[in-house]
């Protein structure tokens, strides 16, 4: 077995279980994949020098395929109604079973960290088929340096092997995909999707088992942080404008998907991003567009033009479209990955029912309602000629993400809120003056103008109401935005209408947060939307 690149000194494949391999390439960069990448057919350089890659069926995660080993330690630890169990022994044999099929292959192997705060850090070592998977999570996760790599030791083990296909009666798993891990050794199994995904999200789920022991809060969010030190955290499902709000030149990015809390503050687990590029424009979103102009940047599932020119306008393949790409790729990102501990929380949701303000500022007992609600809306689907919006309800931010019983996270959060006297917001990027179909989307302008007085404290001086039906409190008037989308009712042509719809989706929140009402105390419960009396 030859091997190429920089090995860690103290092991090699050989103690993951790993014989008789091909060529095994340890920690290569960019230039060597994307060269090994073309080599193997893998993928081809766009006409600016980005590597694009397709990856078949699965354009997607595969949440229904994703399994957690349930062992003495696991069982009383994880959400079991949101994880699916995988036993020992099923586990073993997969793994065996993945193992024999690697025979002969010729493998790629990166060693990274998952966490910029070098307490909490995840050494992972992530073992791929393909030469491209091995650059995207190179650019995904962090690269130590290389010095480190001589004495490098995993916590995690990733083996990534996408032509391997699962048997369901003989590994205990849906179909011939599977995601499973096994958090007690540390270990997570993929095999039958060459999505790239599911490689970063295994090192967050892992970060989410492991950290809320330590007392340290994983977060689904981007964050960012002020000249003055004044960090912000953004929490929002896909949509509702996560990376795009962050993305602030007048701010530093600390990352776009995934952070901790801890003891000093908030921490980065990544390295790099991974951005949606369906319509992607260098209007506007320039900094996320000059990347998919670079060399070392992975395209995924992006329709290239007879001169290889992406069309990011093109969803023929998927709409979810990305582009992978190290942080250092934006002009003003962190060099550390981390910052002190947040000054302001931002939820963010984009409500197609048309109800919910622009802005609200929330009490730290409906900021763990909403954040325990995880609540956004989409569109239902045009082909069925159906315009109503559809409530998501996601809790934390990242259900699919979550090992542990939200309660656990939720009561993390609102310690560190209480003990840092942090501010929140509700921030409403979909629509206003009638629901999806009738209004409009709420204009971006207005949005990163209440965002500014949200996170410069100026918007605590306004004079703010009481929402008659979500009870958190909403600015009257903020300078520079127009005062009547700050009231959606006044913007709603038949103000009955209003009060419906209003009504219904809080009817939806309530049955959705009836799962969580046992596991949390009566401030919390008393957090829950409900018509009330308006207060000026």
């Amino acid at each position: 077995m030859t091997e190429h690149g920089i090995r860690n000194a103290a092991c090699g494949l050989d103690l993951a279980g790993f014989s008789d391999l091909g060529t095994v390439r340890y920690n290569l960069g960019a230039a060597a994949l994307v060269e090994e990448a073309i080599r193997n057919g893998e993928a081809e350089l766009t006409a600016h020098g980005a590597l694009r890659a397709l990856t078949g069926q699965h354009t997607g995660r595969s949440p229904k395929d994703k399994f957690i080993v349930r062992d003495a330690e696991t069982a009383p630890e994880i959400w079991w109604e949101n994880n699916r169990a995988m036993s020992p022994a099923a586990f073993a044999l997969l793994r065996a079973d993945m193992l024999d099929y690697a025979r002969g292959k010729s493998l790629y192997v990166q060693d990274l960290i998952g966490g910029a705060d070098a307490e909490n850090a995840l050494p992972s070592r992530v073992v791929t088929e393909f030469a491209w998977h091995s650059l995207f999570i190179r650019n995904l996760l962090i690269r130590p340096d290389r010095e480190a790599l001589a004495t490098f030791v995993p916590k995690l083990t990733i083996i990534d092997l996408p032509g391997f296909k699962a048997d369901p009666a003989r590994h205990e798993c849906r179909t011939e995909t599977v995601i499973a891990c096994d958090f007690v050794n540390g270990l997570v199994l993929i095999a039958g999707t060459s999505y790239a995904g599911e490689m970063k999200k295994s090192v967050f789920t892992a970060l989410n088992y492991l950290l809320p022991k330590k007392g340290v809060m994983p977060m689904h969010c981007s964050a960012n942080v002020g000249p003055s030190g004044d960090a912000a955290v953004f929490f929002g499902l896909s949509g509702t404008g996560k990376t795009t709000l962050s993305a602030d030149p007048a701010r530093t990015l600390i990352g776009d998907d995934e952070h901790g809390w801890g003891e000093h503050g908030i921490f980065n687990f990544e390295g790099g991003c991974y951005a949606k590029t369906i319509r992607l424009s260098a209007e506007a979103e320039p900094e996320i567009f000059a990347t998919t102009r670079r060399f070392g940047t992975v395209l995924e599932n992006v329709i290239l033009d007879e001169n290889r020119v992406p069309d990011f306008n093109d969803g023929s393949l998927t709409e979810n479209t990305r582009c992978a790409y190290p942080l250092d790729f934006i002009p003003n990102a962190s060099a550390t990955g981390t910052a002190g501990h947040p000054k302001t929380i931002i939820m963010l949701t984009a409500d197609a029912f048309g109800v919910m303000p622009p802005i609200a500022r929330l009490t730290p007992e409906q900021a763990m309602y909403h954040f325990l609600s995880g609540y956004t809306a989409k569109v239902a689907g045009t082909e069925k000629g159906v315009t109503e919006p559809e409530a998501t309800f996601s809790t934390c931010f990242g259900a699919p993400f979550m090992p542990r019983h939200p309660s656990e996270y939720g009561n993390l959060l609102r310690d560190l809120i209480a003990n840092h006297g942090v501010t929140c917001f509700l921030v409403n990027t979909g629509w206003t003056g009638g629901a999806y179909g009738a209004g409009h989307r709420m204009p971006i302008k207005a949005t990163r103008a209440l965002l500014a007085a949200a996170l410069d404290g100026s918007l605590n001086a306004a004079r703010f109401r009481t929402d008659a039906h979500f009870g958190f409190a909403v600015p009257v008037s903020v300078p520079g935005v127009d005062a009547r989308i700050l009231d959606p009712r006044s913007t709603w042509a038949d103000g009955a209408a209003y009060d419906q719809q209003a009504a219904r989706l809080v009817g939806m929140f309530i049955e959705n947060f009836a799962k969580f009402e046992s596991h949390v105390d009566g401030s919390v419960r008393d957090a829950a939307p409900g018509l009330r009396i308006a207060a000026e």
